[in-house]
């Protein structure tokens, strides 16, 4: 509810002046007689009439209130919205080969990549986005949703070891397409990250993007891992093992691929760049969004006018009939 004249609201203010003024008369009107015993009054039954004594105050200050309120036009107001909306398939295709362990980012680049992936996701409430994960061979973690809830509790159980070791890119691109190539959207992405170089798998990457290319789908291709050597867990008889690892992977391939399907390639050095990445993606892909808001106010004010008068009506009534004194 709102008021279309809510300055009215402010004659609340002068009961305040009221009501003080109605307990000042009260103790002043007070009073005393003197009698030798009290036993006889406690035995006798009050008039009705005394429980009505301050009612008719109580039904003017209400008058007041309500008709206050009542000037103060209260309104009640209906809102709907049309809104059109294209939004955007995006599936995000995610390295989780052994070398994704590194510690060049931390805790290490696959669990970085979940977390800011996440956050992007919770970003983009009206896009359907899914994910494929692959190593040695690819497969659907999530298809395309809209229920981006279940896809992060998704990208939570994303771990080393579900499938086989290696880095198949041109088969996890291949599985991501597939996935979105029949969809009506008019605009669909793929955000490709690795950190190694395409050695497994039968499709090659640069053909995975030219069948992207082919359905129209933008490839944002993202190479992860510092510059130099990085610190990688080895699991070894005696237990984990660290050794260092070049940080190196096929940059020349991934650019290719994000050239071929009009995409962008990035390159992540740690966990802060990686954000900056996903932030770039998120305004290079933008929800197109159109909102047309209506809004419909009905004047309320008839009840508290009504019951206004009728508090007045009560009041004379009691005063003026009901609790009416003689006066010499």
């Amino acid at each position: 509810m709102s008021f279309a004249s809510p300055g009215y609201l402010f004659l609340l203010l002068f009961l305040i002046p009221v009501v003080g003024w109605y307990v000042y008369e009260l103790h002043k009107a007070d009073a005393s007689v003197q009698i030798s015993s009290a036993a006889t009054l406690k035995k006798s039954m009050r008039s009705w009439r005394v429980y009505l004594l301050h009612v008719p105050f109580v039904l003017r200050v209400a008058a007041i209130t309500l008709l206050s309120i009542a000037l103060a036009r209260p309104q009640l107001t209906n809102r709907w919205s049309s809104e059109s909306t294209e939004g955007i398939d995006i599936m995000m295709a995610l390295d989780i080969s052994g070398t994704m362990q590194a510690e060049d980012l931390k805790p290490n680049r696959l669990e970085a990549a979940k977390q800011v992936a996440s956050d992007f996701v919770i970003a983009r409430p009206n896009d359907q986005i899914g994910l494929v994960v692959f190593a040695g061979e690819s497969f659907t973690q999530c298809p395309l949703t809209t229920d981006h809830a279940v896809l992060v509790n998704l990208f939570k159980s994303v771990k080393f070891g579900m499938i086989e070791d290696g880095t198949a890119i041109g088969l996890g691109l291949a599985n991501a397409v597939n996935r979105m190539k029949d969809s009506p959207t008019k605009s669909k992405v793929v955000i490709l990250l690795t950190d190694g170089s395409n050695n497994r798998g039968d499709i090659d990457p640069m053909t995975a993007a030219e069948i992207a290319k082919t359905f129209g789908i933008r490839v944002y291709a993202v190479g992860v891992g510092s510059h130099g050597q990085a610190r990688v867990p080895v699991q070894t008889p005696v237990g984990v093992q660290y050794m260092m690892m070049d940080s190196e992977f096929d940059e020349n391939t991934l650019q290719n691929i994000a050239t071929t399907t009009g995409g962008q390639y990035f390159r992540a050095t740690d966990n802060n760049s990686l954000k900056q990445i996903y932030e770039q993606i998120d305004q290079l892909e933008k929800t197109k969004l159109r909102v047309r808001e209506y809004a419909k106010h009905t004047d309320t004010f008839a009840p508290f006018l009504v019951a206004a008068l009728l508090c007045l009506l009560a009041e004379i009534l009691l005063r003026y009939f009901v609790l009416r004194t003689i006066s010499n």
